[in-house]
């Protein structure tokens, strides 16, 4: 299995996840939302490039897209951008509950 394909396992879910959990509920602004991605992209490169070079982990050359971004792959970056879209949702549902 790819990075890629294991990436795109979890933007999906986190697409689908967001969908449901994001049904009858008060949208999040974009504004929010765009900086949550800037400061955790952000993040991800940094970290993860300061734990690649020092030697915690390393990815298989065969397995990865080849452009990184410092030292990390870019479907790194998949996990963050799941995490934005599907993290708001829930914590939306979430607040509606406790509205009620």
């Amino acid at each position: 299995m790819t990075y890629l394909l294991l990436a795109a396992v979890f933007l999906v879910l986190a697409v689908v996840l967001a969908a449901v959990f994001g049904r009858g509920v008060r949208r999040v602004s974009a504004g929010p939302l765009a900086l949550g991605v800037l400061v955790l992209l952000i993040l991800t490169a940094v970290f993860d490039t300061v734990m690649i070079a020092a030697g915690l982990f390393t990815y298989a050359d065969a397995r990865i897209l080849g452009p990184t971004i410092g030292l990390a792959p870019i479907e790194d970056f998949a996990y963050p951008l799941a995490a934005v879209i599907m993290l708001p949702a829930l914590w939306m549902r979430l607040r509606s509950r406790d509205d009620r």
